[in-house]
């Protein structure tokens, strides 16, 4: 399981030497239990020499969880609620109802018993209407119509393609393509005057959006 969670964490393909040394084993174990994945349904792709890549499809229970990472959810989950707004608090919570529901009698005692908290942020508030909004046009990939004030007090109106929301201790960021300026431009939410969605999807990819932003941003993949 170990394994699994590992391969998990790279796109692109590994090599069984990468694997064994960040595992604590030999390349001969990482072998065998690539192969005993592989068997359960696990569908990791590549060969001996050439390195292996784990696609899509094949999930843990949560019943897998270990005792830290459950609480690492709980903190999370507690996270999301204060900061999330209601669109990503609610679904956190309900998130973490379900994995409750089957963990062990033990692991759900200590879940319900932890003593990890997340204390008041103090990032500006932001109502919860921007912040749904905000979810729903990155999700459904639709430009949006903003109405923004500046640090200085001057607004300005923008039709921009967001795909990314940055949460920070002291203020939240919608990030997309902005019409206005032709590039990427990054917003504070608690800043936007209104924001509504135009029915208009945008013409390019979520994803190869993020991963261009990413580029111009310096942020190179593992």
């Amino acid at each position: 399981m170990t394994l699994l969670q590992c391969l998990r964490r790279y796109k692109h393909p590994v090599s069984g030497l990468t694997l064994a040394g960040e595992l604590g084993v030999s390349l001969r174990t990482v072998y065998r239990d690539i192969a005993a994945l592989q068997a359960q349904g696990a569908r990791i792709e590549g060969e001996t020499g050439v390195g292996y890549l784990l696609r899509p499809g094949f999930t843990l229970p949560p019943l897998m969880f270990t005792e830290p990472e459950i609480e690492a959810i709980a903190l999370g989950v507690q996270w999301v609620a204060q900061r999330g707004g209601s669109g990503l608090g609610n679904p956190a919570r309900d998130a973490l109802a379900k994995i409750s529901s089957v963990l062990t009698p033990e692991l759900r005692r200590k879940l319900s018993a932890s003593t990890l908290l997340v204390g008041p942020g103090n990032a500006a508030r932001v109502s919860d209407t921007v912040l749904d909004t905000l979810y729903a046009a990155i999700r459904q990939e639709e430009k949006i119509l903003l109405q923004y004030r500046d640090g200085n007090g001057k607004e300005s109106s923008r039709i921009l393609w967001p795909f990314t929301l940055g949460f920070f201790d002291s203020v939240q960021l919608v990030v997309g393509w902005c019409e206005l300026r032709h590039d990427f431009r990054s917003f504070r939410t608690d800043r936007i005057c209104s924001v509504s969605l135009t029915g208009e999807a945008y013409p390019r990819r979520r994803n190869a959006l993020f991963d261009e932003w990413r580029a111009a941003q310096g942020m190179l993949d593992k």
